[in-house]
């Protein structure tokens, strides 16, 4: 359950700063939460194809970050659209 802690924590850490990255602003706790989870299955899928290994809470921080940005790179296309 620690973990499970812990992965929520990490989604809306990078949730919230890719939000900020992004727009300028969050989306609250739980548009925050739900952008940073989607995320970190996002960036742990693409540092997956690239062959790049991250460990550890900051690795996890990061992978997450990444993905939650391409999320909302890739939503921002789709409404431009």
């Amino acid at each position: 359950i620690m973990n499970f802690i812990l992965f929520l924590i990490i989604g809306a850490i990078s949730g919230s700063i890719a939000g900020r990255v992004m727009k300028g602003r969050g989306f609250g706790f739980i548009g925050n939460l739900v952008v940073g989870i989607i995320g970190a299955f996002i960036g742990g899928f693409v540092f997956g194809l690239l062959g790049i290994a991250t460990y550890g809470l900051i690795g996890a921080l990061i992978s997450s970050l990444a993905g939650a940005i391409i999320l909302l790179w890739g939503i921002g296309l789709v409404k431009k659209s």
